[in-house]
């Protein structure tokens, strides 16, 4: 297969909201980048997130291994620090080989549950 995808992404949007309309994993509102690795080689990413407010934290690093997918919940980030709720930020993707990353968000703090979806902007 021919080497698709870039080496640095960036989401302009992010924010996680703090309340849900379940408790459910597969209910609660949260921010995910799918991160396609389509290359014969791990991709090594890190992402930084970048606040309005306050410093840059990160970097948060994660492996998605070779020709595999990883859906990343920004709400499960921990290390160097959890994301804040009910926060706006923006993040940036480094990675080592070319990746493709798309942004979704569900918002489920009320029934009617909202979802967004959209590809990252990239360059390399």
């Amino acid at each position: 297969m021919d080497v698709i995808g870039r080496m640095r992404w960036s989401i302009a949007e992010g924010y996680i909201p703090s309340q849900s309309c379940s408790s459910d994993r597969t209910l609660e509102s949260h921010e995910t980048a799918c991160i396609l690795n389509a290359c014969e080689k791990d991709a090594h990413v890190e992402v930084m997130i970048f606040f309005a407010n306050r410093d840059p934290v990160g970097p948060y690093r994660v492996t998605v291994p070779a020709q595999r997918t990883l859906h990343l919940r920004f709400n499960d980030l921990k290390d160097p620090q959890t994301i804040p709720r009910d926060t706006d930020y923006s993040s940036v993707f480094k990675s080592d080989v070319p990746i493709v990353i798309q942004h979704t968000r569900l918002d489920s703090r009320r029934a009617e549950i909202a979802l967004l979806s959209t590809t990252a902007y990239s360059e390399n």
